[in-house]
């Protein structure tokens, strides 16, 4: 494997010579840090002794330590493993955030005010970083503090009361969407904070929380109860303010169409052979009718082939497709186009949702074994081999990995 910072420090994407330090587990905070990776700043990935929580949340694994959920978080970081409850491992810490501009946790509230890094400490010897907090709840209020999980938000928000049939009970949602747009918010944090510190020179907090983020994710549900003061009721696959907006079979499987305008709703009558009705003329009549148009639809797409059907429908501007499992999706030639399925060295993952034409993002090196970096990062911080040597046999530090790796410009300069 070649050199992770040379490739890092070398890399032009937008956020070349960034420096954050990442202490966050599971998913919104690694997510964040790996979008930021993924656009050039140089992550630092600290576990504990015993590793992110996630390492070991499979099957399936890619290596002994590395979960395939794991791997799909944490690329383009190198990686250290420090006991931050010793006083050597805090103070390793403070030499790490010495020459970050940002830093990523999400620690119960209170773990690193406990370790000696409170709010005003960060402030006060840091002005310049920028802090980014994820938690559950937040740190106060009468939920302050206590811990959540995407599904326990997904379920406290109301986001899960409006997931699942009419007549079934409530359902996760099956990807960890709480998480995955926490992830995204904090990672659009960090970029407001790093323009305003353009102007002001000084660092500030992100106040990330996973309530927060469910709560936002309730439109037009939370829209529609706010102005009519009814409760939503789930609805399966349809839309509750658009029709048909739905799950339909043809004859060789699911597919989906939506309907967004009469033109779309005409042009569908047309091309499936049916007449127009005046019970059906505009979205509240559908709405209104829906049992009806549901009904009359269903017979006849149930007469076509998915595959002609859909493209018949997309070429005449009408939104539908077949309903693709994981695999279909992933081997689909136009997210292959987008280059959403990247390989490199063995590493299989999701791409970079976000394209720039002039700094594109990358993906430079696979997940790093749990501690690779330890040695390297260490003596980056301006630690002599005979101390780190002393660390890591006193069990401060862990080497757990193979390390060819050399981060001689590491967190060198930064806030």
């Amino acid at each position: 494997m070649e050199d992770t910072m040379t490739i890092t420090g070398q890399h032009r994407g937008s956020l070349a010579g960034l420096k954050v330090v990442d202490l966050s587990r599971v998913l919104a905070g690694p997510l964040c840090t790996q979008l930021l990776a993924d656009h050039g700043a140089e992550v630092v990935k600290v576990e504990p002794p015993a590793g992110d929580d996630t390492r070991s949340w499979g099957p399936p694994f890619v290596t002994e330590d590395m979960s395939a959920y794991f791997s799909a978080l944490n690329r383009n970081k190198s990686n250290i493993s420090l006991d931050l409850r010793t006083r050597a491992g805090q103070e390793i810490l403070t030499k790490l955030l010495h020459n970050a501009d940002v830093l990523v946790e999400n620690f119960k509230p209170g773990t690193l005010a406990k370790w000696g890094f409170t709010d005003p400490h960060l402030r006060n010897t840091f002005p310049a970083l920028i802090h980014c907090r994820v938690t559950g709840f937040g740190i106060d209020g009468p939920m302050g503090s206590m811990p959540g999980y995407d599904a326990v938000l997904q379920a406290y928000s109301g986001l899960m009361s409006m997931n699942g049939e009419p007549d079934g009970t409530p359902m996760r949602i099956a990807v960890p969407v709480v998480d995955m747009v926490t992830g995204s918010y904090a990672f659009s944090g960090i970029l407001l904070a790093l323009h305003a510190r353009q102007r002001t020179g000084t660092g500030q907090m992100i106040d990330c929380t996973l309530l927060d983020t469910a709560i936002s994710l309730l439109h037009p549900h939370s829209a529609s109860f706010l102005t009519d003061g009814e409760i939503p009721r789930r609805t399966g696959s349809a839309h509750p303010t658009i029709a048909p907006y739905d799950v339909f079979h043809a004859q060789d499987g699911p597919v989906f169409i939506g309907v967004g305008n009469d033109r779309q709703f005409n042009a569908l009558l047309e091309l499936l052979g049916l007449r127009a009705d005046p019970r059906f003329a505009t979205n509240a009549d559908r709405l209104a009718n829906l049992p009806e148009l549901r009904g009359l639809l269903a017979s006849r797409i149930a007469e076509f082939r998915r595959g002609p059907l859909t493209k018949e429908l997309l070429s005449h501007g009408i939104p539908a497709t077949s309903l693709h499992n994981v695999a279909e999706a992933l081997n689909d030639p136009q997210v292959l186009h987008r280059d959403m399925v990247v390989e490199l060295d063995g590493y299989r993952a999701t791409g970079i949702p976000i394209k720039l034409t002039e700094t594109p993002g990358s993906v430079r090196t696979p997940p790093r074994p749990l501690g690779a970096d330890t040695s390297t990062v260490l003596s980056a911080v301006g630690y002599s081999p005979d101390d780190v040597d002393a660390l890591i046999e006193s069990g401060v530090a862990q080497q757990h990995g193979i390390d060819p790796v050399r981060l001689a410009d590491a967190f060198q300069g930064g806030a």
